[in-house]
């Protein structure tokens, strides 16, 4: 994968139903272009459905994380819009017990991982953070 290829990924995690020509005009390459990229990414796997679905393909060298957020309740709407506007972010959580925000992230780097951690733990109203690496999956059930 290239960097057309990531940022094709990219428009479409944000919009799945993006026209082709929107694609190429923000990209600045041809419509031929964009088809015949999606179309190698759907064969070999990286796109595996729409609402976009990214293959092992697309997964592979991304270093995964789930972060545990202590926070001061009164700060969580602030906390919550600012955690929307991370794109490493992919999911938050409220959860019962002695965490309040369970965070899914995906980075490309250690450095950038890094850089997330930092960010969101700077957050004011952040209180304690608790990073996990994701190491191998055993088990995936998502569809």
């Amino acid at each position: 994968m290239d960097e057309l290829d990531r940022a094709l990924l990219g428009l479409l995690s944000g919009d799945a139903r993006i026209s082709l020509a929107t694609m190429a005009r923000r990209l600045k390459v041809a419509r031929s272009t964009v088809q015949a990229r999606l179309e190698r990414l759907e064969t070999s796997g990286v796109i595996a459905g729409y609402t976009v679905k990214l293959g092992e393909a697309a997964r592979a060298g991304r270093l995964r994380a789930t972060v545990l957020l202590e926070i001061d309740l009164k700060s969580q709407p602030a906390i919550l819009a600012r955690l929307k506007s991370i794109p490493e972010i992919e999911r938050v959580s409220t959860t019962s017990g002695r965490v309040d925000l369970l965070l899914q992230v995906a980075a490309n780097s250690t450095q950038q991982l890094d850089k997330v951690l930092d960010e969101v733990g700077g957050l004011p109203g952040v209180q304690n953070s608790e990073s996990l690496i994701h190491l191998t999956t055993k088990l995936d059930r998502a569809v």
